[in-house]
């Protein structure tokens, strides 16, 4: 899967997982009560932050980790008809 937009600096792009449609147990859940899903994919990762002595630090990132982020982490975007996070990378919490 790729995007036409690159990320800037130490920022990602993450493709959130879809919502849970029923629990384990086969409960169906209704759209007003799904939550959020805090998992998702990277699709595009930013050439990586500079430091304070000029030196450019690399990602530990790759496009196509599966990862967890924070609850109101990144900012909702639509690009090519996809609904995506942008966040920098420092959101994320940890790659399963």
């Amino acid at each position: 899967m790729s995007i036409s937009i690159k990320p800037l600096a130490d920022r990602v792009i993450v493709a959130p997982a879809a919502a849970e449609e029923k629990t384990k147990s086969g409960i169906i859940i209704p759209d007003t009560a799904k939550e959020k899903p805090q998992r998702g994919e990277v699709v595009a990762v930013g050439e990586g932050k500079t430091s304070d002595q000029g030196s450019l630090i690399a990602p530990q990132l790759k496009v196509g980790d599966q990862v967890l982020y924070g609850k109101y982490a990144g900012t909702e975007i639509s690009v090519d008809g996809g609904d995506y996070l942008i966040m920098r990378e420092s959101d994320i919490l940890a790659i399963l």
